[in-house]
């Protein structure tokens, strides 16, 4: 394969890829689009067959006035025989053979559009039905591809959000740490102060048994010897 012929596949493979990938871009407006298409030509389809059921109806009545007429003119031809006219029964015989020539024309007619007109319905028929569940997956399709492109938003949104969302933890440890180290100050304050003013040194004589902290004891001990006195 020569240069030219490679360079002119690659460009048609490059356009097919660029034509399917705008295809499936646009897969529900194209989809959405054939089924308004199908609904223009079903309903093209309905005023066809309106015509060929009227054609029909025509073909009809054409039938029943010519077997009319025919019975009417053989009613004639017997009444010329009765009278022994028959020459006059010959010519209204052959008027009923021009007639039945054309009655068989259009009961001929009146079959191919009667048979026309019930395919023309089945095919309607089965092709409303086809649309009407087209259209159904359409809503489906519709609904599908929103719920997908609002999970994309959300997903995307947090993939891009997640920079942020690692500084604003690492703000609030930040504040954390500042805050804990804000309370071991006052704590070491307290006690810093305490040793200051004896309170700790108290604290410890109490703890060794050394200072007695039961006043109430006392003075519990002091009424019951004077009442025993």
């Amino acid at each position: 394969m020569s240069i030219l012929k490679k360079i002119v596949t690659a460009l048609r493979g490059g356009a097919r890829e660029v034509g399917d990938a705008i295809v499936d871009h646009n897969g529900v407006r194209i989809f959405e689009q054939e089924i308004r298409d199908a609904k223009d030509q079903l309903s093209k389809a309905k005023a066809d067959l309106t015509a060929v059921m009227a054609k029909e109806m025509q073909a009809n009545r054409k039938v029943e006035s010519l077997q009319a007429e025919i019975t009417k003119l053989e009613g004639y031809a017997t009444a010329a025989l009765d009278k022994g006219d028959d020459n006059l029964a010959l010519e209204v015989a052959e008027k009923i053979a021009e007639q039945q020539g054309e009655l068989e024309v259009h009961q001929k007619a009146h079959v191919s559009f009667a048979s026309h007109s019930d395919r023309l319905k089945a095919m309607i028929k089965k092709t409303t039905k086809a649309v009407a569940d087209m259209e159904r997956q359409l809503v489906m399709v519709k609904t599908t591809e929103s719920v997908q492109k609002a999970t994309t938003a959300i997903t995307n949104n947090y993939a891009s959000g997640s920079s942020k969302l690692l500084s604003a933890k690492e703000s609030l440890d930040r504040i954390k740490q500042r805050q804990d180290d804000l309370d071991d100050r006052l704590k070491a304050g307290e006690q810093l102060r305490g040793e200051f003013e004896g309170d700790d040194l108290d604290a410890k004589l109490k703890e060794a048994g050394i200072i007695d902290n039961g006043k109430a004891q006392d003075v519990l001990a002091k009424l019951k010897a004077k009442k025993g006195s």
